[in-house]
């Protein structure tokens, strides 16, 4: 830090009104969560005052939304490509590329108070070479070298089950997995677009809990495959 006086645009907020990181979380990911911790304080600093995140969530920062999303990263293979739909303040995508020094991560939103926030925050945590912010909506995005190539689509929080897949596996390479974050609403979602989901190709692989010790309760994915 130097003498200057940081702004919002500039400063490396880490630990800024952050409760501190759980013991859980050194153990799993070792030096890797140092990453973590500095995007933790850009959520509850800079992402607070703009909205991204309600002061409310800042208490609960770590079990729900930054744990909860870091679980995903256990369902993807090393070196993997993953887009990441309707990012937001980039969960679970940011955080899964703050752990996981081998992916690389396309955060994909449509307002662009988050798209500056994101391109903020990639820049801060030096993840320019292998994170990129792209400002669309996941159904009009014409970027050629991920349309039709990501091994991996993740969604947290962001629409239905059906409209997710008419969203994420045109960005899927064929045998390409769809992630979505779904909680308890996961079977029912399933049960309800079962039909839709036949007509699509879309193989079910079911509903996932990961995450076990690490956060509880576990997170739970829909997984889907693009046939």
């Amino acid at each position: 830090m130097t003498g200057s006086e940081p702004t919002a645009s500039t400063a490396d907020p880490a630990q800024q009104a952050v409760p501190g990181p759980p013991e859980i979380l050194y153990r799993r990911f070792g030096a890797a969560a140092d990453l973590l911790v500095r995007y933790a304080g850009w959520l509850a600093g800079p992402g607070t005052v703009r909205g991204l995140l309600g002061p409310r969530e800042v208490p609960r920062l770590w079990e729900r939304h930054l744990l909860n999303s870091v679980a995903v990263a256990e369902l993807v293979p090393p070196d993997a490509r993953i887009v990441d739909i309707g990012s937001g303040a980039g969960l679970p995508g940011l955080a899964m590329a703050c752990v996981r020094p081998d992916l690389r991560v396309d955060l994909v939103e449509s307002l662009l108070r988050r798209t500056d926030f994101l391109t903020e925050v990639v820049t801060s945590l030096n993840l320019t070479d292998r994170v990129r912010v792209i400002r669309g909506r996941a159904e009009h995005i014409a970027v050629r070298d991920t349309v039709g190539s990501a091994q991996f689509v993740t969604a947290r929080a962001v629409a239905p089950l059906d409209r997710l897949v008419r969203w994420s596996f045109p960005l899927l390479r064929p045998g390409g997995s769809l992630l979505a974050v779904k909680g308890t609403s996961a079977e029912d979602e399933l049960a309800e677009h079962r039909q839709f989901l036949t007509r699509m190709r879309a193989e079910v692989m079911g509903v996932i809990e990961c995450g076990a010790g690490l956060v509880d309760p576990p997170t739970r994915v829909v997984h889907l495959v693009r046939r």
